[in-house]
């Protein structure tokens, strides 16, 4: 739970001032010794702690995704593999591998939310949809809603711009490409709204495993425009999850106003 809706449930009285207060008196993180799990970490920012999976020791992985279920209810880890997914399901039945993306996660059946908002995908090519769909999943294991519009990039803009109203109702569009990177740039001069750009590794030698693509989007002419690591999905998928959040906060507030 976050911290507001701790405070909520103890305003209706569905949560005693005690048990309230014995979860803010709470260690930060649970100690492993190889491990410090920081449960708290939802309550902070909103958001459960992710697992990194790629290097982790397989003595380590199924402890750590037990832990973080039975603290949250739901956990999630990226850049998995099908290995990892057997130790994972060995402890927790209910886990669920997504080999395109590396998404391994686990949810209480129950926990599910509802999807809001509107966060859009896009990717130039087919070979940058491994990086946009741990970008979609992502958003979507937080609660997004995701639209995902694949294979429009640059060299066929005609593409483009036929799915261009369904891009342009959204929160906020994530452009994943590799190559030159220039999808981002095409798309922040066509939307109102944020644009992220993913920079992948997608490419012929002189893409530099990225690079090219990096620096096409770091230094684009259209406004609105954030950036992340080459082959970041996860931290796009973050990001958009966080303005999506605000707006589907801000039309709330708005309605109720209104009403």
């Amino acid at each position: 739970m976050t911290t507001r809706e701790i405070l909520e449930q103890v305003k209706s009285g569905a949560l005693a001032i005690d048990d309230a207060e014995r979860f803010f008196k709470e260690e930060p993180y649970e100690e492993l010794g190889y491990a410090k799990l920081d449960l708290n970490r939802q309550a902070r920012t909103g958001f459960p702690e992710v697992v990194y999976c790629q290097g982790k020791d397989d003595r380590f992985l199924g402890e750590i995704y037990q832990k973080l279920y039975e603290a949250n209810g739901k956990v999630m880890g990226t850049r998995a593999n099908e290995h990892q997914y057997e130790i994972v399901k060995a402890v927790l039945p209910v886990a669920e591998y997504d080999a395109v993306s590396g998404i391994l996660k686990a949810t209480r059946p129950g926990l599910e939310e509802a999807a809001e908002g509107n966060v859009c995908v896009c990717t130039a090519g087919t070979a940058d949809i491994r990086v946009a769909e741990e970008a979609a999943q992502t958003a979507e294991y937080f609660g997004a809603r995701v639209v995902r519009v694949y294979d429009v990039g640059v060299s066929g803009i005609h593409r483009l711009l036929s799915k261009l109203d369904e891009i342009q109702q959204a929160n906020v569009v994530i452009t994943v490409a590799g190559m030159e990177g220039a999808l981002g740039s095409v798309i922040g001069g066509l939307v109102e709204n944020p644009v992220i750009a993913v920079p992948t590794s997608v490419g012929y030698g002189a893409n530099f495993g990225g690079l090219s693509a990096l620096l096409t989007m770091i230094n684009s002419c259209s406004n609105g425009i954030a950036v992340v690591n080459i082959d970041n999905g996860y931290g796009a998928g973050y990001l958009a999850t966080q303005i999506n959040r605000l707006a589907v906060r801000g039309n709330r507030n708005s309605a109720n106003t209104d009403g």
